[in-house]
């Protein structure tokens, strides 16, 4: 049977409003994935995993991304122009900056610890994967926060099963697959491609930053000659978003309002599907980019089949790289293709794709005879895709083979 499309895969701007961490988008860290999973049909046995996992929690990519605001509110303070929710902004910030200081762009923690966990799980629910001897391939992109989150993992697989043999590359010799982006797909989600002066337009009538500014800065002079409404709402969006990523335990959510939040969200996720998603105005160039990831997802399984490759083979990269390859395997709820900017978050939702540490794993099994059967998951949660199966949420390989190579990579 074909499995049907989830309605509950639209969103809503109630769920995003429920849990404010989701408004972060692609900054939302992990969230719990589910603790049973569907057993194989009778007689078949889990032997290999494909995987592609986004780097953990990170700090902002930049130092300058928490100092431009501690520098305004800073000035604010000095010149007596704050007021009493400034100056707890103020003091807010400095607590995450004490943290974050020299570690912009670096996995945190946390996101070295959600790649354990993942790892974790990984070999206790597929155990006979992982058995001893085997030998695990594992590579990242050569950004440093992707290798150390390969590290954290392979070192909590290793942890798991000390005879694993694991053979770690972060190089550019991988990198025309693990992040392989087009010169046409460039120019064309840079600022000057085609769709940046509707998304111009889009921002300035949904982030207004006015508010914010009043209710941080008590001086209006100071406002004026100091403050730049839309900037400042943006500097602190990215310092709600990032702060669930740290050890600081500090939120700037309540310095907004719901509404607020889910207008920055939404403008935030209109740039993700615009160039990384199904958007249809990009003619499909941007899961194009991606399909010499597939095709060497589809030669490392065939090589596991044939009984000469690895037991798992493990890939670490961006958001920017797994949102487009949910969209070219044709997961449910990741390949919808609109182009009302109203609509986008109705049918794209950068979080429930590329969370911190989000990741697609292929889990293969087969049985006595040799026939081989595989199960998707994203984010650790079984997925379908649009290829009829009397087994799901397996899927005959050999069918889901096919589809690929004849209706996606033709």
């Amino acid at each position: 049977m074909l499995l049907p499309i989830v309605a509950g895969a639209q969103t809503t701007r109630e769920e995003v409003t429920a849990n404010l961490n989701k408004a972060a988008g692609v900054y939302y860290a992990y969230p719990s994935p589910p603790t049973q999973v569907t057993a194989p049909p009778k007689g078949y046995t889990p032997f290999y995993i494909s995987h592609y996992g986004r780097h953990g929690s990170r700090y902002l990519i930049s130092d300058n991304d928490y100092t431009v605001a501690l520098n305004l509110m800073q000035r604010g303070h000095d010149a007596h122009a704050l007021t009493a929710l400034g100056e707890d902004a103020l003091r807010r910030i400095k607590l995450v900056w004490a943290e974050a200081q020299g570690h912009g762009g670096d996995l945190s923690p946390l996101g070295w610890r959600q790649h354990q966990g993942i790892a974790q799980r990984m070999h206790d629910h597929y155990p006979q994967v992982f058995k001893a001897g085997g030998t695990v391939s594992a590579r990242s992109t050569v950004v440093l926060r992707c290798a150390m989150s390969m590290a954290s993992f392979c070192d909590a697989l290793k942890g798991c099963n000390p005879k694993l043999r694991i053979y770690m590359e972060a190089s550019p010799k991988y990198m025309d697959y693990l992040n392989y982006h087009s010169d046409e797909s460039n120019a064309y989600t840079s600022d000057k491609g085609p769709w940046h002066e509707e998304y111009r337009k889009w921002e300035e009538s949904h982030v207004d930053g006015r508010r914010l500014a009043q209710s941080l800065f008590s001086d209006q002079d100071f406002i004026t000659k100091n403050v730049n409404p839309r900037a400042l709402a943006w500097s602190f969006y990215w310092l709600a978003a990032d702060a669930q990523d740290t050890e600081g335990k500090v939120s700037f959510f309540d310095l907004f309002t719901p509404g607020e939040l889910f207008d920055l969200w939404q403008t935030f996720n209109y740039r993700f599907y615009v160039q990384a998603g199904n958007y249809a105005g990009n003619c499909g160039m941007e899961l194009d980019n991606v399909k010499p990831l597939l095709r060497n997802i589809i030669a490392g399984a065939d090589s596991a089949i044939a009984g000469h490759g690895d037991v798992a083979t493990l890939r670490f990269g961006h958001d920017g790289n797994l949102i487009p390859l949910a969209g070219l395997l044709r997961l449910n709820g990741c390949y919808d293709s609109v182009s009302d900017p109203a609509e986008f978050y109705k049918h794209f939702a950068d979080f429930k794709i590329a969370p911190m540490a989000g990741n697609i794993q292929l889990i293969f099994f087969k049985n006595k005879q040799g026939d081989v059967i595989v199960k998707f998951l994203l984010n650790e949660h079984e997925t379908s895709i649009p290829v009829d199966t009397d087994i799901a949420p397996f899927y005959h390989w050999s069918d889901v083979k096919r589809y690929y190579e004849t209706e996606i990579l033709k």
